[in-house]
């Protein structure tokens, strides 16, 4: 099947659709019309560029016929208008073709964020506080909000771990091309001599569990240690035991979750963030069995992939994914990230637009 004979099938159905909205049994029946309305609505936008695309090539044959014809002013007036119309058939082509790209069904959940100090000690630890403000601030840019579940800070202000729920409409769908090894190069405080030294941080981005994360965690599975929450530097900030550890023993997970003064809201959360954990391990044993596919070259799911340099002796920010450099580093670790993750997108969607023809071809 041709992507016009696709087109068409997707077309008729979603004609089907709006005449079995409007049947009598149909619109008693609420549970089959919101199945047809949700099937309906996500037909909606390919279809309607599919009508564009026909009414466009029809006019193409019309304005063919007139340039065909024995008129020059008319021929004249025709080439003009084909240009025209076949730049917007080829626009037309691209929307659908993004369109028809499967949806990811995680785009639309809350995002859960870990960033853990890597190379380069306190500075690393640095470092990571300025990444977890720098996501900070792009939440707020988003008006998504941002949930503390855990963080390990150090006595000079850094941050070894965070782990962080953000949460907004689609906070994944962006997010989730933040994961990877982000690197700073700069002079530190604390050196003397004034050498730049590079320091590494890591960021997870996993999507929050719900309903349709169908993970199942058996009791025997996981271990749960309570103790009492800490704050800044180790100090105590709660009387009781109300910390939970969560430790899934078939894989050595450990999340811990210390934000609610309630120990049963941080089981809760924990067993949550653990949930989301033991899906990206089996999204990743996936991905090894089809590791013979070519793989985006944006979302390779390596964590341990340098992605992104932030070098503040040059001003500059590198992507390293799709070579994309600014010299804008105070905004971008003010959370304008924009730039670099609707470049992601695009690559990402060129990427699996490839891989989505070159499998239709090969069937």
């Amino acid at each position: 099947m041709d992507l016009m004979e696709k087109l068409a099938s997707l077309a008729k159905r979603y004609e089907e659709l709006n005449t079995l909205m409007a049947q009598p049994d149909v619109l008693e029946d609420i549970p089959r019309l919101q199945r047809y309305g949700r099937e309906h609505a996500e037909l909606e936008e390919v279809v309607q560029r599919y009508y564009e695309l026909v009414e466009t090539e029809r006019q193409i044959a019309e304005a063919r016929e007139m340039y065909e014809g024995d008129e020059p002013e008319m021929r004249e007036l025709a080439f003009e208008e084909l240009e025209r119309l076949r730049d917007r058939r080829e626009h037309l082509l691209e929307e659908i073709k993004i369109a028809l790209l499967p949806e990811d069904i995680m785009d639309e959940k809350n995002a859960i964020v870990t960033i853990q100090a890597g190379a380069g000690g306190e500075e690393a630890a640095l470092f990571a506080g300025e990444l977890f403000r720098m996501y900070g601030r792009y939440a707020d840019n988003r008006r998504w909000k941002i949930e503390i579940l855990d963080i390990n800070e150090t006595d000079q202000g850094g941050v070894k771990d965070i782990t962080f729920v953000v949460k907004g409409r689609g906070a994944y769908s962006r997010l989730k091309y933040e994961g990877g090894t982000h690197r700073v190069q700069r002079v530190p405080v604390t050196e003397a001599s004034g050498r730049i030294h590079t320091s590494t941080a890591k960021v997870i981005v996993l999507p929050e569990a719900d309903e349709d994360i169908d993970i199942d965690i058996k009791d025997s599975d996981i271990r749960v240690d309570v103790f009492r929450s800490t704050g800044h530097g180790g100090q105590s900030v709660n009387t009781t035991d109300s910390a939970v550890r969560i430790t899934h023993l078939p894989t050595g997970l450990v999340v811990t979750c210390q934000d609610e003064k309630s120990q049963l809201k941080n089981k809760v959360k924990a067993l949550s963030v653990l949930k989301s954990r033991l899906w990206d391990l089996e999204q990743a044993r996936r991905q090894e069995e089809l590791s013979k596919s070519r793989r985006s070259q944006v979302q390779t799911g390596d964590r341990s992939e340098k992605i992104r340099t932030y070098n503040f002796p040059q001003d500059r920010v590198t992507d390293h994914r799709i070579g994309l450099t600014r010299h804008n580093l105070a905004g971008v670790l003010n959370g304008e990230l924009d730039e670099f993750i609707d470049n992601l997108i695009t690559v990402d969607q060129a990427d699996k637009l490839q891989r989505l023809f070159e499998a239709e071809a090969v069937v």
